[in-house]
């Protein structure tokens, strides 16, 4: 029962996991798996997932070809994957000294509201290591004064959203680098930039960052927030898949 005059305030939680560096396509399967769980009427299953992908391009619902800027044969030489996806937006680049951020949730409170949460910890992060950053609708991202700092893209599917934001930490940036093999997010006029190359102080690893990304947006998105450590496992050889 609830005090008179007390408002009480029921949380479901959610867990989040740090995956480590993996490949792309089989986060994308746990999140699938997830989401179905979820669908089916399972809260429990919500999670976010947070990893360091190895290098590769993924195409949004709506990318244009054209902003891919070397052939599939030609990246594939240079150890990059090209990947088509569900997500929205245009075309983007995921590899190492980027965290990426999967919320696998039910949009209790719409996507937009989703989106604005799940950017607010990512810019909140930044400040606190010295960057300035904030939430921008259109074009949708993390952006600080130089250019976009996080991309973000989603699909949703009966109310339960998969794919997420990017955070460039020390990713590449330079002419040469991975962001050079694309036009990112179809966005010519548009910057990409990283908490390194903004300047960010006391920079701890990528795992130190995901806990508090993922304690963040978890509890942001759930109330509650608890560590899953058994969701890494189930991508490691001989894992049970997350209905274990």
């Amino acid at each position: 029962t609830c005090p008179k005059g007390k408002l009480l305030v029921v949380t479901h939680g959610v867990r989040w996991a740090w995956l480590g560096r993996v490949g792309f396509q089989p986060v994308w399967d746990l999140q699938e798996e997830l989401r179905r769980r979820v669908q089916a009427g399972d809260d429990g299953a919500e999670a976010v997932l947070l990893c360091e992908h190895d290098p590769v391009i993924t195409l949004g619902r709506g990318a244009n070809p054209a902003n891919v800027l070397l052939s599939p044969e030609a990246l594939a030489a240079r150890g990059v994957d090209l990947v088509p996806t569900t997500r929205g937006g245009d075309v983007t680049y995921h590899g190492p000294g980027q965290l990426v951020v999967y919320p696998v949730v039910r949009l209790r409170r719409g996507l937009l509201t989703t989106l604005e949460l799940v950017a607010g910890v990512l810019a909140r992060l930044a400040r606190e290591l010295g960057v300035s950053a904030e939430w921008r609708r259109d074009p949708a991202g993390v952006w600080t004064e130089r250019g976009k700092l996080a991309a973000c893209g989603v699909h949703v599917s009966r109310g339960v959203a998969i794919h997420g934001f990017a955070l460039n930490v020390s990713v590449d940036l330079s002419p040469a680098g991975p962001f050079g093999l694309i036009v990112p997010c179809g966005l010519t006029c548009a910057r990409v930039t990283s908490l390194v190359a903004e300047g960010a102080r006391a920079l701890p690893e990528l795992s130190v960052l995901a806990a508090r990304v993922g304690a963040g947006v978890a509890a942001a998105l759930g109330g509650a927030a608890w560590q899953d450590d058994a969701l890494a496992r189930t991508l490691a050889p001989g894992g049970q898949g997350a209905w274990s």
